[in-house]
């Protein structure tokens, strides 16, 4: 690996409301991505994604970025953060300008993403901001689905976006507590947009498919279709209201809940579960209480039964129909929550749709014990930064027209003209 040359750097900060972890990266001349070094740190000073203690939160993304740093025997001044709450909404809106039926050229293409900007990204001090407006694909004369309209014939061309929004003052909380770890924010992403470049192949995408993100405090449902995010919904539950539940069921504390989570919980019970004993102690010795493991089970499986059905109301909310029949075609479950053991069989049963479980891909120089569902969401955020997808914010900024004059073309560079210059 020291004989790869690295010719861009990218850092990165999954901020969770579980774990603060961070991630330092590096793309080759050959565009391979090669993980440099990454470090993680419990979280402080964040609740369900949002900022409740700003020195606490700030420490806490200091300590991961340095232990990255160490590790990578680097340092970095820039990262990209990702966003898990913050108020996240998503929604497909549609822009359309008048072609005159002729052929569409680069300059028309240019022109619909700069008149889309305009009228989408909101304005400065809005209580509302727009953290991605990525087209999901272009319509011609109401007929959708086209990845590449150049050198069609339409009368009106259209694009539709995928807009995901964020609330103002919790962005700038985030933001903030970021630049007070001594580093600038080289761009926020949504953390359900981050887990599908992790996990997802671009067939999966075509497709159709869900991400389900089961984070500590919160749960992000996304649906690809045809290649691009077409919504994303962010629930108020994480597997922290499972352990929650263990520790009121059995008058324990949190910490003992989660160790009995995680080493004797299931989302699937089996035969056995009645005569099996499992001790309540903190050390996890025998000799003190202990409770029928088909118990621990039957708390878990209560719980995970109200949010399959939250997961499934929000993708029918977004056109992904569970159940044999319905539209949807996999789910793919990531997350911290998703490394509960047999919880992907469990999804299965419950939505019935084919479910497996997404991690980070394959990357050089990965550490083993980054290579969970629970870190997906920060591998994502390199390889987002690294694509460097269309986003119609900073798209066309300076565009400049190349069209061909004809009779057709005249009023079409008339009102663009206008639209310029005044």
């Amino acid at each position: 690996m020291a004989n790869l040359r690295i010719e861009k750097v990218f850092g990165a900060i999954n901020i969770g409301s579980f774990r603060i972890s961070a991630m330092i990266a590096g793309l080759t001349a050959d565009g391979e991505m090669i993980v440099l070094g990454s470090g993680h740190r419990a979280a402080d000073g964040i609740r369900r994604g949002y900022v409740t203690d700003m020195d606490a939160a700030s420490h806490a993304i200091r300590d991961a970025i340095e232990r990255a740093e160490r590790a990578a025997d680097t340092q970095v001044s820039s990262v990209w953060i990702g966003c898990a709450n913050a108020g996240l909404m998503s929604e497909i809106r549609e822009v359309d300008i008048e072609t005159g039926g002729r052929r569409i050229d680069q300059d028309d293409v240019e022109y619909l993403l700069a008149e889309a900007r305009d009228r989408i990204v909101p304005q400065v001090g809005e209580p509302r901001v727009v953290l991605h407006a990525q087209p999901a694909h272009y319509i011609l004369d109401g007929a959708q689905g086209v990845s590449n309209p150049r050198g069609l014939h339409a009368q009106r061309l259209a694009v539709a976006v995928h807009v995901m929004e964020a609330e103002a003052g919790p962005l700038r909380n985030l933001m903030e507590a970021v630049q007070n770890a001594h580093l600038e924010v080289e761009g926020v992403v949504g953390a359900a947009v981050a887990s599908g470049h992790a996990c997802l192949s671009d067939e999966e995408k075509e497709l159709g498919v869900a991400v389900v993100d089961f984070g500590a405090e919160v749960t992000h449902v996304s649906v690809h279709v045809g290649g691009m995010l077409v919504g994303v919904s962010v629930l108020p539950y994480g597997s922290n209201d499972v352990t929650d539940a263990i520790a009121s069921a059995f008058g324990i504390r949190r910490m003992q809940a989660e160790r009995l989570k995680c080493v004797y919980g299931s989302a699937i019970a089996s035969p056995t579960d009645h005569r099996e004993m499992i001790p309540l102690g903190a050390e996890g010795k025998h000799g003190g209480e202990e409770v029928q493991r088909a118990e621990l089970i039957s708390v878990i499986n209560g719980q995970l039964g109200r949010w399959t059905e939250d997961v499934a109301k929000a993708l029918k909310g977004m056109g992904f129909v569970t159940g044999r029949g319905g539209s949807g075609r996999q789910i793919v479950l990531t997350g911290g929550g998703a490394e509960l053991a047999g919880l992907a069989d469990y999804v299965q049963q419950a939505l019935a749709k084919p479910v497996r479980t997404g991690r980070p891909p394959q990357m050089t120089g990965l550490p083993e014990a980054h290579a969970r569902p629970g870190f997906a969401a920060l591998a994502g955020l390199v390889l987002y930064a690294a694509a460097d997808p269309v986003d119609i914010r900073t798209h066309g900024s300076a565009w400049q027209t190349t069209s061909r004059f004809g009779r057709m073309n005249l009023p079409a560079r008339v009102m663009r003209a206008i639209r310029e210059y005044f």
